[in-house]
């Protein structure tokens, strides 16, 4: 993703000044209320930020997205099914264009040091919280110019046109053509409502970067001290208008980017809940006593992209060489270790409208040289490519360095040379927006169970400068895209996706290898944690003994 000047001096200042712990502390007059019960999560690294809009990764949205905010519809805990939540109830008009959002009564948002609000959650703060993402002249905007990735990804900013309060507790939208995954979408981790008094005091104090940093929700805990690297603390929400569901005091996010010590510190109980386990330590958790193993189909995909504006990954036949050259089943059997299954569409198979018809290419190193070969590189490519590994470990891809190593070795035996390269996740994210890479392994976790968030979000064209990190725009391709979203049957759009699943199959922007299981470690002291498929950790409604 591109960014001017001002928005990478803002985000810079504000993660250094992340590095130090800001007290965010606000004495909460009704915590007594709350169990004194305290839950420690072993997270697997630091967030960006906690301004939900601005980010695409679980590691943001776990710790800003399902502590502080709420959205005005969410999905349940451990499902994709959406259910109301600021929003008590939504009309939608027979053309299927305007939908309109009412409110919830009562709620209010978070008391801190450093925000007294004055006032109960209402329209306004809907409004603001849109037009911010829908108009680049918003005033709030241009003093914090940030991008929203999601929203851009998604289309959302062209096809939602008008974002009206109509009374204090009425919002209307008006879209600019049906589409039908609108209200999954608008259950999704950008659509978290802000407060529109505490940007408007942020605007004046001359600090709306402040936003990401101290953030202001309606969730179930406030936020209270951030040290970058080492610990998140927050406190539960006296206030939350979900009643019953705050059943901890203190929420501690431990961060540990090291898979073995997140093991060891479960196993001591320095946690009670751990992301992301390695393959190999799923055995040995199992057999622990003091520890439950839930586990489910993954709804994910690990990948590696082709970003096709670098010469010559524009060649079709160049990306299918590269993608008949890997052993994934190899991989599958060293990176997984038994914990994975062989991809071969964009979307994983428990995902509606997947084409279970669609064949992935042989591993064919001779193959892929004739297709080299096809390409004008009989010799194989003249110049050395680079091989981006995440530095983090996701389901879909639990260790992305020994991939990296085993699809270079692969590579190598039909004359490509690639380099690995790796940043801090942050910077590897960000540099892959503005397409530094030449090919990278990536994955994705669904974020709201419709077809669209596979096939739009990764592939489409309003997502080149988001998560498309192919940077491939294909107009046939996109053409369905569109074309499912202003469907409204289940059935076409089925066929519709169907079709576009085959034309990715032959263009190949990039190769998927593996949909993983989806494995949450937790202590049997801890009660009621659901394992999410959409890959987050959520503490609502959790509790301790």
């Amino acid at each position: 993703m591109k960014q001017n000047k001002l928005l990478r001096a803002a985000r810079v200042t504000a993660i250094a000044a992340a590095t130090v712990a800001v007290s965010l502390g606000a004495s909460l007059a009704h915590a007594a209320d709350i169990p004194n019960k305290t839950l420690v999560y072993c997270s697997e690294g630091s967030p960006a930020g906690f301004d939900p809009a601005q980010y695409t990764t679980g590691t943001d949205f776990t710790a800003n997205t399902f502590t502080v905010y709420n959205r005005l519809v969410e999905f349940e805990r451990g499902g994709t099914k959406v259910e109301p939540a600021l929003a008590e109830r939504w009309d939608v008009s027979p053309d299927g264009k305007v939908y309109t959002f009412h409110l919830r009564h009562g709620v209010k948002f978070q008391t801190t040091d450093f925000f007294k609000p004055t006032r109960e959650f209402n329209a306004d703060d809907v409004v603001f919280t849109f037009e911010r993402m829908l108009d680049p002249n918003q005033p709030f905007r241009k003093a914090y110019p940030v991008q929203f990735p999601y929203f851009t990804d998604m289309g959302l900013d062209k096809l939602i046109t008008k974002v009206e309060k109509v009374d204090p507790y009425t919002v209307r939208f008006t879209l600019k053509e049906v589409n039908a995954p609108f209200i999954q979408n608008m259950a999704m981790e950008y659509a978290s409502i802000l407060s529109a008094e505490y940007a408007d005091q942020l605007l004046k104090a001359g600090k709306a970067a402040d936003i990401n940093l101290k953030p202001v929700g309606t969730g179930p805990f406030i936020l209270k001290s951030y040290t970058k690297d080492a610990t998140i603390r927050y406190e539960g929400n006296p206030d939350y208008w979900k009643a019953g569901a705050v059943k901890i005091k203190h929420l501690i996010f431990s961060i540990t980017p090291d898979a073995s010590v997140r093991v060891q510190k479960l196993k001591r109980d320095e946690c009670q809940v751990m992301s992301y386990p390695k393959p190999q330590d799923i055995a040995p958790l199992k057999a622990d006593s003091n520890i439950d193993m839930p586990s489910i189909p993954g709804f994910n995909l690990g990948y590696v992209s082709y970003n096709v504006q670098h010469k010559p990954l524009d060649k079709t036949e160049v990306r299918q060489a590269l993608d008949m050259a890997i052993n994934k089943k190899a991989i599958i059997e060293s990176v997984y270790q038994g914990a994975g299954q062989l991809a071969t569409n964009p979307m994983p198979p428990t995902q509606w409208s997947y084409d279970k018809n669609l064949k992935a290419q042989t591993y064919d190193p001779e193959g892929a040289k004739k297709l080299l070969a096809k390409a004008g590189y009989a010799n194989g490519l003249p110049q050395e490519i680079t091989l981006w590994a995440m530095p983090v470990q996701r389901p879909y891809n639990p260790n992305a360095r020994l991939m990296a190593e085993m699809i270079q070795a692969d590579w190598a035996k039909i004359g490509v040379k690639a380099k690995i390269v790796s940043y801090e996740w942050g910077e590897y994210i960000k540099r892959a927006h503005a397409g530094e890479d030449d090919t990278m392994l990536i994955g994705w976790n669904g974020d709201n169970g419709d077809p669209d968030n596979w096939l739009g979000t990764l592939l489409g064209c309003e997502a080149i400068n988001g998560n498309n990190f192919s940077k491939w725009c294909y107009k046939p391709f996109d053409d369905l895209v569109q074309k499912g979203r202003n469907a409204t049957d289940t059935g076409e759009r089925t066929k519709i996706y169907t079709k576009a699943q085959q034309i990715f199959a032959q263009e190949l922007p990039f190769s998927p290898i593996a949909h993983s299981t989806l494995y949450q470690p937790v202590s049997k002291k801890v009660i009621d944690m659901k394992i999410d498929p959409l890959g987050y950790a959520r503490f609502d409604g959790v509790s301790v003994k």
